[in-house]
């Protein structure tokens, strides 16, 4: 290996464990929380997309934890920051943690992820810029990554919080 291979998997190696460790500060401060609202879940941890990403799973099966999600979940966002907050206050590093509980941001990225597909079809058979009503970052995010999967641009336009994205046509 080449010195800047050599260098480049350290880096990787440190990023990885410094994730790991976001993970771990997260998991604690959420147990926490659990315990303080007496609900039951487990916790699961994992780094994708060079970012932490910690679950709330529920093990009873019940709807307790619907609870921290919230209405369209919102209170989903408020405890991220709050445990983003909380990683920051260990490490002194900002957090891009991303938080999911019982599996709604995982259903709701495959739901985004549809309606960019479908803004990206629209916009190339239309040949017209499709806009999209107002989204949260994470919704953004999301539907950037289906328009350009499709093989599209999109971009953001306006002001929190009713900025939203725009799909140009090829």
């Amino acid at each position: 290996m080449t010195e800047g291979t050599t260098s480049a998997a350290a880096e990787g190696a440190d990023t990885l464990t410094r994730l790991e460790q976001e993970g771990e500060i997260a998991a604690d401060y959420l147990e926490g929380l659990l315990d303080i609202a007496d609900l039951d879940g487990d916790i699961d941890m994992d780094v994708e997309a060079d970012r932490a990403s910690v679950s709330i799973i529920s093990d009873s099966g019940g709807r307790d934890l619907q609870k921290l999600v919230g209405r369209d979940g919102e209170v989903l966002e408020a405890l991220q920051e709050l445990t983003r907050l909380a990683v920051h206050r260990e490490t002194g590093d900002r957090s891009r943690l991303m938080l999911d509980i019982d599996g709604f941001r995982a259903r709701k990225r495959a739901e985004l992820s549809e309606i960019g597909a479908k803004a990206a079809a629209e916009a190339r058979s239309s040949g017209s810029p499709v806009r999209l009503d107002p989204m949260t970052p994470f919704e953004r995010k999301v539907v950037h990554d289906a328009v350009k999967a499709a093989g599209l641009r999109s971009e953001s336009e306006g002001e929190e919080p009713q900025r939203f994205v725009v799909v140009l046509p090829a």
